[in-house]
């Protein structure tokens, strides 16, 4: 195997070696997927200021975000069905970020359970809310994230209802496959994930099955998501969240400084400024063109971070200098643990460490807690 230098190589390797559905899952978006490819397109027109004869030594890119200290300001995304990129995936890209010294997020939608990934980590861990109808089991999820010693809670806002993902319709997306024939024939050619998947008892929703109400089998799960996201989800449910959680809050999915004002005042601890990966509402803005105002707007009141799109090291710089004190990543460790399991994980986060220390110093920083707007030239009229 040649040598993996960039995201972009463990992507190529991940799509050869993760089942279609699976693989379409992370690296897609809804509709046309404008604002998926505009996540990544739109961070290239955003230039770098290089500086000479400056001092390069002793950098640093450790910070904090919400009070934890992090060995760069990158934290992994909250992604559903990530044991599904690979076998016991959330278990492995959790124990990844924690030698690494980044956050993780674990997804109500994960496979493996809060428990299973408490059980074989050491440092605490986020987790990821999603507001469902049955207000008791939004309960018992956060009593379990509590008993766990999760460190924050990260409550998603923009999935309310689901954006139009074309790929997973046509895909026939479940977890586990289905065998179907054309399922059968893609899985033949991807030995390697399905000796993985032998070897694992964790192939349904860890966070789910057996404990929501009526929710026994993988039959009763798809008509139980369909029918428990909250349409009516408004701030009243995230000052209910934040009073039963009490601990630190993170609101993800703002686009909007107007409801960024209203994050802020709900007295979270941080908002991410986030389209969902481009899943939602197609045409939207990219994370990167909206996280500007949005800094300017309520950084001083609330920490801001972003995500959607990042693919390098330089992009966690410009969000850095646009405004953002953390970023999240969620397709680029994918890529990785879908490629090389646990050993994929580390080298994303080695590839984006390397990428971000390296560019700093060529613009004349030697620690990314003073990276601001300097860093960058101003856009060409």
């Amino acid at each position: 195997m040649s040598a993996i230098t960039c995201i972009e190589d463990l992507r190529v390797l991940a799509q050869r070696r993760v089942p279609r559905m699976f693989y379409d899952y992370a690296d897609s978006g809804s509709w046309t997927e404008s604002t998926y490819r505009a996540n990544q397109i739109d961070f290239q027109p955003i230039k770098l200021r290089q500086r000479v004869a400056v001092n390069m030594a002793g950098r640093s890119t450790r910070t904090e975000m919400i009070g934890q200290q992090v060995a760069m300001p990158v934290a992994l995304a909250p992604t559903g069905l990530t044991g599904m990129q690979h076998a016991d995936g959330e278990i492995l890209a959790a124990r990844a970020a924690e030698k690494f010294g980044v956050p993780f997020t674990l997804s109500t939608m994960s496979i493996c359970s809060i428990e299973d990934v408490a059980a074989r980590t050491t440092q605490p861990f986020w987790f990821q809310l999603y507001m469902m109808r049955d207000r008791d089991f939004i309960v018992r999820l956060i009593e379990r994230a509590r008993a766990a010693r999760c460190s924050a809670l990260m409550l998603t806002l923009d999935l309310q209802i689901l954006g139009q993902r074309h790929k997973d319709i046509k895909n026939g997306l479940s977890a586990p496959p289905k065998l179907t024939l054309p399922n059968l024939i893609n899985l033949a050619t991807k030995p390697r994930w399905c000796m993985g998947m032998l070897g694992t008892p964790r192939r349904s929703f860890g966070n789910i099955v057996g404990h929501a109400k009526g929710v026994g089998d993988l039959s009763s799960l798809s008509s139980w998501t369909a029918e428990q996201f909250d349409p009516a989800l408004s701030w009243a449910d995230v000052e209910w969240v934040k009073k039963l959680w009490g601990g630190k809050l993170i609101l993800k999915g703002v686009l909007d400084a107007e409801d960024a004002r209203l994050a802020a005042d709900s007295g979270a601890d941080a908002l991410i400024v986030s389209n969902h990966g481009g899943r939602q509402l197609d045409g939207a803005p990219s994370s990167i063109s909206a996280l500007p105002e949005i800094a300017q707007a309520v950084g001083s009141r609330i920490e801001v971070w972003m995500d959607g799109g990042i693919r390098s090291g330089q992009d966690v710089l410009k969000a850095v200098a646009l405004g953002a004190k953390g970023t999240m990543i969620g397709r680029s460790f994918l890529y990785g643990l879908g490629a090389m399991g646990e050993a994929g994980v580390t080298k994303c986060l080695e590839i984006i460490h390397n990428e971000l220390d390296i560019t700093m110093a060529f613009c004349g920083y030697t620690d990314i807690r003073r990276v601001d707007g300097g860093i960058l030239l101003p856009p060409v009229r």
